[in-house]
């Protein structure tokens, strides 16, 4: 049934964020300058890599004409696909295949953002991920499954989402979701990522900052459909920023700020440290 969905949901969660790929493993986000980037656990490198896996000297990333190579220190295990690399192009996370670099228990890939390209380096055996003690959640609370009134916006708007890194992204409000709570009404704007159907909304309410991750949490709705859209705040979740301190994450716009205490989805993060 509908608590059993929800559980489900819960533990996909916790899978997914203690994966070799999950936010626990991150352990840095290096943007790279034009030129020769350095990288090693050494302090004078530009990218500063954990020591239990990195020697202090490694190599280093060139940044070229918005084309990153990377070359290896002879005697250093710097692996592709399995294989030991020299020197070699790589592909980043917004071009197929993209190329993985293992060292020891490190994965480092490129990764292309609006101010640039950078390096992001996993650590397999973080201890943000050595330590993960679970989230907590609200009791699941069928009543905070809301049926909300979609109002279209025709065309759709573009609305500023700021992000932690302080920069703002442009992205497009398809329309509204508008609903009843304790006989008041609210509203939130959810936004449409590229490729993607279903409506992704960045809030704060408020618990945020007294039992939820302060900036805000994360929720995701199916497209309206019939002029309704349902909201399910038991899914309401951490964004990234909550478990490491190297992601960028969106942040809630103004119109999502809701005078409403959603008790419900999931709480503060109390191990780690992110933003």
């Amino acid at each position: 049934g509908y608590r059993a969905g929800i559980e489900e949901w819960q533990e996909h969660r916790a899978a997914r964020l203690t994966a070799d790929d999950g936010w626990l493993t991150v352990a840095g986000l290096f943007w790279l300058e034009p030129g020769l980037n350095r990288m090693g656990s050494g302090s004078d490198n530009d990218i500063r890599l954990p020591g239990n896996s990195s020697p202090a000297r490694a190599g280093s990333f060139l940044l070229e004409g918005g084309r990153v190579s990377v070359e290896s220190l002879p005697g250093v295990s710097l692996l592709a696909k399995g294989q030991p690399v020299e020197r070699m192009m790589l592909r980043s996370d917004m071009e197929g295949d993209t190329d993985t670099l293992a060292l020891g228990d490190l994965r480092m890939i490129v990764i292309r953002r609006s101010r640039g390209l950078a390096v992001r380096v996993r650590d397999l055996a973080s201890p943000a991920r050595r330590d993960f003690a679970g989230i907590e959640c609200y009791p699941i609370d069928p009543s905070w499954r809301v049926e909300a009134r979609w109002i279209p916006y025709d065309p759709p708007k573009p609305v500023e989402i700021p992000n932690v890194v302080g920069s703002i992204d442009t992205m497009m409000a398809p329309g509204r979701a508008e609903f009843e709570r304790d006989g008041r009404r609210f509203s939130l704007e959810p936004v449409l990522e590229e490729g993607e159907t279903d409506l992704f909304y960045i809030f704060k309410d408020a618990t945020s900052g007294e039992e939820t991750y302060p900036p805000g949490r994360f929720l995701y709705s199916a497209a309206p459909e019939g002029g309704t859209v349902l909201l399910d705040f038991n899914r309401a979740y951490n964004p990234p920023c909550a478990f490491t301190a190297f992601a960028t994450c969106p942040l809630p716009p103004p119109q999502n700020v809701l005078g409403l205490a959603v008790q419900a989805g999931e709480k503060m993060y109390r191990e780690g440290g992110g933003h």
